[in-house]
């Protein structure tokens, strides 16, 4: 059997059922390269009681772990929920083409969290990714969700690559809007949610670039059309 099972948001987010079925794995894998943790590895580890072995795209991407699961249990343990990400679902179709065994075990996802900011989650379009920039690679394709959500006043929600820092994150927000004619007066900014740091800040991306420090991971939200209440909430976190 292979388990997915989702770690939530901080080392203590994991259910008792996810904690239930590592007891029955032979070997606990982590999944290491689509967020960075706010807490160290080796925390988790001590919360579980379980030697974790953290795995990479190419290992996650590969059979190696299908392969074991067909012989004993062993578990993927991903941040947030198990299905965020579309690799996870690649892993799943790959077992059961195999006819191997999975079991995918829920916890809370950073959307869930969303609704701390006091924007109604229904009223969130397509969310997108902002990708880092390298020497001559600068996509902006992240902007066309956003464009489409803008469209129909949806809020979007960019979740941003790990290892981008967040001065680094605005300029390619503010460059792709600029190159795209893309205009918008305030952004939400959601660092380190569901953890004892987790900080919301609210306001024009000049005033926000002031701030000193906001930790990963953090994640984008440009509003669209508000509804009084929804606005009334976000301004609790005006900078």
């Amino acid at each position: 059997m292979l388990y997915l099972i989702g770690l939530g948001l901080n080392e203590k987010g994991i259910s008792i059922e996810g904690k239930e079925a590592i007891k029955k794995c032979k070997r606990v894998y982590l999944e290491n390269y689509t967020v960075k943790f706010p807490y160290p590895i080796k925390k988790l580890g001590k919360t579980l009681r379980k030697k974790i072995i953290e795995f990479g795209r190419k290992e996650v991407e590969s059979e190696m772990l299908i392969k074991e699961a067909k012989k004993q249990n062993i578990a993927l343990l991903v941040y947030g929920c198990p299905l965020f990400a579309t690799t996870h679902m690649s892993l799943i179709l790959d077992a059961e083409e195999a006819k191997t065994k999975t079991k995918i075990i829920y916890s809370t996802s950073v959307f869930d969290t969303l609704a701390e900011t006091g924007l109604q989650l229904y009223k969130f379009g397509k969310i997108t990714s902002m990708p880092r920039w390298e020497a001559h690679f600068n996509p902006e394709s992240f902007m066309e969700y956003v464009e489409q959500n803008h469209s129909i006043k949806a809020h979007s929600l960019i979740l941003i690559d790990i290892g981008l820092d967040f001065s680094d994150a605005l300029d390619e927000l503010n460059i792709s809007c600029k190159n795209r004619n893309f205009d918008f007066d305030n952004l939400i900014v959601c660092s380190r949610m569901g953890t004892e740091r987790a900080k919301i800040f609210y306001g024009a991306p000049e005033k926000l670039k002031k701030i000193k420090k906001i930790e990963a991971p953090f994640c984008f939200i440009i509003p669209g059309e508000m509804h009084f209440l929804e606005k009334e909430a976000v301004e609790r976190f005006e900078v």
